[in-house]
């Protein structure tokens, strides 16, 4: 079996399958030999639980998840790394990489035809430029999985773990919170990539929930609202809320004040359940 995370190996088999890093794809791929097995292992991946990756890259996690999980569905959009993942991981054949674009994939569908009814978890480490993205249509498709535990930017991580109402909320962290429970899990230095990004990482994990932590009478319009919130959080939330959503502002005020909050408070100091008692106000003069 290779060992992924020596340079040596990776470099020798990128420099036969004659690939070179893309730096509009983000790639940077993991060679600390303690970062994915962590990942994996705090990831849950295990006995009787499948795993789906987002991106294999040179198949380093890959690797570690299989040696865990009854079966591993690796996501990769570069269709060069084809060829690198036969090779890498040849000793498995609990495996099935998709050559395919995630945001584009029917993950529905790929999590049923490979997982069946069986309990799964998504781990990745994710480009830094479309983390959120990612992380967010994740969230939105409702996928029956447990968990889902990523690598990101470092400050990325300190926003999607943020407490709703903190200083380091934003409409991304509401909208984590609403699907999951967050907990940042380690810290991963720039130097344990190849090639070495320009800032820290670190590894988070969120525990999907059963339900959400507040009851809001109309999901999208919940959604609506944050976004306008967090667009301009500078401003009071009546005029955010106003300028966002099209609501004339007298109508916003006399929602905030029925909701028993300061005419002229911040989206940005609120919590998660005041959000949702101001998104029921407001949905009521909408």
């Amino acid at each position: 079996m290779k060992n992924l995370s020596d340079i040596n190996t990776i470099k020798e088999i990128m420099t036969r399958h004659g690939f070179n890093f893309s730096k509009s794809l983000g790639q940077n791929f993991i060679i600390n030999p303690h970062i994915c097995p962590r990942i994996a292992e705090e990831g849950g991946a295990g006995e009787g639980v499948c795993a789906l990756e987002i991106g294999a890259g040179v198949g380093v996690l890959t690797a570690e998840l299989a040696k865990r999980a009854d079966k591993v569905v690796s996501i990769e959009l570069d269709e060069r790394l084809i060829p690198v993942l036969g090779e890498t991981l040849e000793d498995f054949d609990n495996v099935t990489v998709i050559n395919e674009d995630v945001l584009k994939a029917d993950l529905q569908s790929i999590v049923k035809y490979n997982f069946g009814d069986k309990p799964f978890v998504v781990c990745a480490n994710l480009p830094y430029y479309i983390t959120s993205p990612i992380i967010m249509l994740l969230l939105e498709s409702k996928l029956p999985c447990r968990s889902i535990t990523v690598m990101v930017q470092k400050e990325a991580a300190d926003r999607l773990c943020a407490d709703v109402g903190s200083r380091n909320a934003g409409a991304v962290s509401v909208a984590v919170d609403y699907y999951a429970e967050a907990q940042k899990l380690f810290d991963v230095s720039r130097g344990s990539f190849m090639p070495s990004p320009n800032v820290d990482s670190a590894v988070i994990r969120l525990d999907i929930r059963e339900k959400p932590p507040v009851e809001v009478e109309d999901e999208k319009f919940f959604f609506r609202m944050v976004k306008a919130c967090f667009a301009q959080r500078r401003k009071t939330a009546s005029n955010s809320i106003s300028a966002g959503l099209g609501i004339p502002k007298d109508k916003v005020v006399s929602a905030i004040t029925d909701a028993g909050f300061d005419p002229n408070v911040r989206a940005e100091k609120l919590t998660m359940q005041e959000l949702g008692i101001l998104c029921n106000s407001l949905y009521k003069v909408k």
